[in-house]
């Protein structure tokens, strides 16, 4: 099939919000239904929280090496590549014998997720100008938004119906529609034309001097250390008394994303207006308002601050992911590839330092930890500014 054109505008955004949905449609929807595999496993909160999250690993070490290889990968081909690979690991985790394989096939499943990010990422950064690459990220971050709640609602809805081998079954399926949509959607998409780095590391090494980048990857970091830290554990606080909700009403809880898919594709025209150094400290602070809500003994309370948690951390991360492709001046690839690194390493970290506080101390633990992670966040991110700023 020929290769179609760049899409711009309306189109633009609705087709990379897709892709972003169809990315990462289930990187975070065994989160709706931890208490069951963690039955499944015979295994505690933390533990079962930590191999959930065990993709991240995979995200950060193929967002890291995606970042420096590419030089040579058509993006359109690379994505619908890693998407179609996906699908494997997410159908073998419907008959994961222990926790070991489930955990390894998570890992595995972060490794083509974050392949098909980092390309997108980098296409975006390549094929448009910075205006519209911020609004098409944050459309995309957007998708990321709907893969939360919608996923959430599936994994829970048809695990509760059907058993967890389907649900797992039915991402597998969402993989390969990603996979199709995004060959026959995309323009190709090889990549420019830069000097060769004389050694693979070169490019880590030149961003990493960059302060402006340095502040982008530690806001990335933050940012999801706190996301999977609330999101990762608030189930089991769910499940309990005095709520004591069931897995299908645990989905439902999820809605708290809804709010979100309104406010993220806004970001792009706030950092026009207001400035990423401005818009982020403002959408994090929202986030850190809803953790005190969260702390409350009231389910109404608890929802309601989960959805400002969503609307502060996702706005953040679309002004965050878009600010490396505008600070980036060359090898954009590896810089959005090292922001993926640290971002994931982040939500690893976030589900074992957040878990232990959970298990050890409770919910109020875990939520002053993320508090105090997303303060830092916002403090880094009044610095952003681009490279030729200072």
């Amino acid at each position: 099939m020929a290769s179609l054109a760049p899409a711009r505008g309306a189109r633009a955004r609705v087709l990379f919000a897709l892709i972003g949905f169809l990315t990462l449609a289930d990187l975070f929807a065994t989160q709706a239904i931890l208490p069951a595999l963690a039955a499944r496993y015979s295994v505690g909160a933390g533990t079962i929280g930590v191999a959930a999250n065990a993709g991240t690993i995979g995200m950060a070490i193929a967002g890291l090496l995606a970042g420096v290889l590419a030089s040579e990968v058509d993006r359109r081909r690379g994505i619908w590549a890693a998407l179609a690979l996906l699908a494997l690991p997410t159908l073998l985790l419907a008959i994961a014998p222990n926790l070991w394989t489930f955990a390894l096939l998570r890992v595995a499943q972060g490794l083509c997720m974050a392949t098909a990010f980092t390309l997108t990422i980098t296409y975006v950064a390549e094929h448009f100008t910075p205006e519209e690459a911020t609004a098409a990220l944050a459309a995309y971050v957007t998708g990321v938004v709907a893969s939360n709640l919608v996923g959430r609602l599936i994994a829970a809805t048809v695990a509760s119906t059907a058993g967890l081998p389907a649900s797992f079954a039915l991402f597998a399926l969402l993989n390969l529609v990603g996979a199709l949509v995004t060959r026959f959607a995309l323009a190709s998409g090889a990549p420019m034309m830069q000097p060769r780095c004389n050694h693979f590391w070169s490019a880590w090494a030149a961003h990493l001097q960059t302060p402006a980048l340095r502040r982008a990857f530690a806001v990335g970091f933050l940012i999801l250390f706190g996301f999977i830290g609330v999101f990762t554990y608030v189930g089991f606080v769910l499940a309990a008394p005095p709520f004591a909700l069931s897995m299908r009403a645990l989905g439902l809880v999820f809605l708290c994303f809804a709010p979100s898919l309104v406010t993220t594709p806004l970001a792009g025209q706030a950092a026009r207006r207001r400035g990423t150094p401005r818009a982020l400290p403002l959408s994090l602070a929202l986030a850190i308002a809803g953790l005190a809500l969260a702390a409350l003994p009231s389910l109404a309370a608890l929802i309601l601050g989960l959805a400002l948690v969503a609307i502060g951390t996702f706005f953040a991360q679309a002004l965050a992911t878009a600010s490396v492709g505008r600070i980036a001046t060359r090898d954009k690839a590896a810089a959005s590839g090292l922001y993926l690194c640290c971002y994931y390493l982040g939500g690893l970290i976030g589900a074992v330092a957040v878990g232990a506080l959970f298990d050890a101390g409770g919910w109020h633990a875990a939520l002053a930890a993320v508090a105090l992670a997303l303060g830092l966040a916002a403090w880094l991110g009044a610095g952003l500014k681009p490279a030729t700023d200072g």
